[in-house]
């Protein structure tokens, strides 16, 4: 049987009654696994931002496809006060909340709408702050609840947030998914209804696609957005195809059963590099793949120790094994793609021998035992944990450390993690708005221990010089102190910085203007399709 002549088979078995199926397109993604939520708000991680914020909502600022700059979105223009702390922001007019079976809205998007989307957020006393047992882990991680002190309605068109304090990236972080706006009219419908949960379980927002349904772990339909602000996209219908395996995702899409694919095997991307039927894009991920160590506990609390297992890793072989050569060793938490890089540091190169004479040092001249946590999910940062992790598990035991490979499932191993469970484990983190601070204040930032700082580090001279640069609207001031920080990580070592990943996006050659995000998400909106 034939996936797709002029006509995908799974398009044809979804047109709807007096729809001919010239007319018809649908564009099928295939990902290697299911979102953990279908709320922005809610989730950390771009496979779920994909399913939801990057088609389903739109934010008052968005960035650029393609591009970490950002542009105006439901906010038209905004202007900002003399000392910095007051944004007010001018909304945009005559946007529509999507219409479906469940919802039909009675009015169009407004400033209510975006006082609920950070109220529900900033104020544990608003009635939606603890539904669906929430906890902000972005929102938390970006310090939101500390910078933020009002965000105001004056009047339907226009919004006023105020800060405590001025942050250099605050405009940039309003284009992150996890500040996307919500209907209010559908909350409070729900709220009535006594079915609250529904808001973070059936999205509704005024973005490109309309959420239309989910078979658990099987596929996510949308459909476009008839009325969308921007006009409707090129695309009829979007399937997101729940595909684990990478070699079937890759079949389907030689097959024409897909129409691009997420996370490649790094042993296929040379024949997809040749294969007739495929576009294979590539793009630098501004990405870090880590192992990271809990500083809590013993002996991982002793800078010597993590200071010798940085050097006991032979990342050059990690990155021939694991990346197949796309991807580049790290030597700073920052990606090189990043200002603010440090490029002046010397990493940790791979010396057993040293790393044998630091555990000496610290009281382990025969090594001692721990468990590797790994990853059980594949991601942009890093296309195949486990193999990681068995490297890094053979390089310790060449100096002494056992080590026992341990994992749970993906929401399990999270929420472990943020509790303080972990030894040592691979993570990976993809930056969300182009800034340095966005990998430096959530990863190491000791208000993110329990959230996004999985190392559990705090370092009082490292917040306080984090501090101080987002303040600062000067990009070479803030670079310098961005590369102090740097020094201070790779003295402290609270990581072992394994890679920077490039990232691949494999396509039909029925797509046309694609554009991958430097953010490692996929946006389709502007994407178009032709038989």
């Amino acid at each position: 049987m034939k996936f797709r002549s002029k006509l995908s088979l799974v398009a044809a078995t979804l047109l709807v009654a007096g729809v001919a199926q010239a007319a018809d397109k649908t564009f099928v993604n295939c990902v290697s696994r299911s979102p953990t939520g279908f709320s922005p708000a809610l989730v950390m991680d771009g496979i779920s931002y994909n399913a939801s914020s990057q088609q389903v909502y739109n934010r008052l600022v968005e960035f650029k496809r393609g591009s970490t700059d950002i542009e105006p979105a439901l906010a038209e223009s905004w202007t900002i006060s003399d000392d910095g702390l007051t944004y007010t922001f001018n909304l945009r007019k005559g946007v529509k909340f999507h219409t479906t079976k469940e919802y039909t809205p009675s009015r169009e998007f407004n400033a209510d709408d975006v006082v609920f989307s950070f109220q529900r957020q900033l104020d544990p006393n608003h009635p939606y702050h603890s539904v669906s047992k929430a906890t902000y882990p972005y929102f938390n991680a970006m310090k939101f609840p500390k910078l933020l002190k009002s965000v105001e309605k004056v009047d339907d068109h226009t919004v006023k947030i105020t800060l405590n304090k001025q942050d250099s990236t605050f405009l940039a972080s309003l284009g992150m998914d996890f500040i996307s706006i919500y209907s209010a009219e559908y909350a409070d419908k729900l709220l009535k209804e006594g079915k609250p949960e529904t808001l973070d379980t059936t999205p509704i927002g005024t973005g490109p696609f309309v959420f239309s349904g989910y078979q658990l772990d099987q596929r996510i339909r949308f459909l476009a957005h008839p009325d969308y602000w921007n006009g409707k996209a090129d695309i009829d219908r979007l399937i997101f195809d729940i595909v684990p395996d990478a070699t079937a995702r890759y079949a389907k899409l030689q097959a024409g059963a897909c129409d691009m694919m997420d996370f490649p095997n790094a042993a296929d991307l040379e024949k997809m590099k040749n294969d007739p039927k495929i576009n294979l894009l590539s793009q630098e991920g501004l990405n870090i793949a880590y192992i990271a160590f809990n500083t809590e506990k013993a002996p991982f609390d002793n800078v010597k120790v993590r200071q010798a297992l940085n050097y006991a890793v032979d990342k050059n072989a990690i990155i021939d094994a694991v990346y197949r050569g796309a991807g580049v060793a790290a030597k700073n938490p920052l990606p090189p793609t990043i200002w603010g890089y440090n490029n002046e540091i010397t990493g940790y190169e791979y010396n057993p021998e040293k790393a044998k004479a630091l555990l000496k040092e610290a009281g382990f001249e025969n090594g001692f035992e721990t468990d590797i946590w790994v990853q059980p999910v594949v991601r942009a940062s890093n296309p195949n944990p486990r193999r990681m992790a068995e490297l890094v598990q053979a390089d310790w035991e060449k100096v002494g450390v056992k080590s026992k490979l341990v994992t749970y499932e993906w929401g399990d191993y999270i929420k472990r993690t943020k509790a303080g469970e972990l030894t040592a484990g691979t993570y990976g983190w993809s930056g969300d708005n182009g800034d340095p601070d966005n990998f430096l204040s959530p990863l190491f930032g000791s208000d993110n221990v329990g959230n996004s700082n999985y190392a559990r580090f705090k370092n009082p001279e490292l917040d306080a010089l984090l501090s101080k640069a987002i303040s600062l609207s000067d990009k070479g001031e803030r670079t310098k102190i961005y590369e102090q920080a740097q020094v201070i990580l790779k003295e402290q070592a609270p990581w072992i910085n394994v890679a920077h990943s490039v990232n691949f996006a494999p396509t039909s050659k029925r797509v046309q203007d694609y554009k991958q995000s430097p953010f490692g998400y996929s946006y389709f909106y502007g994407t178009k399709v032709v038989d």
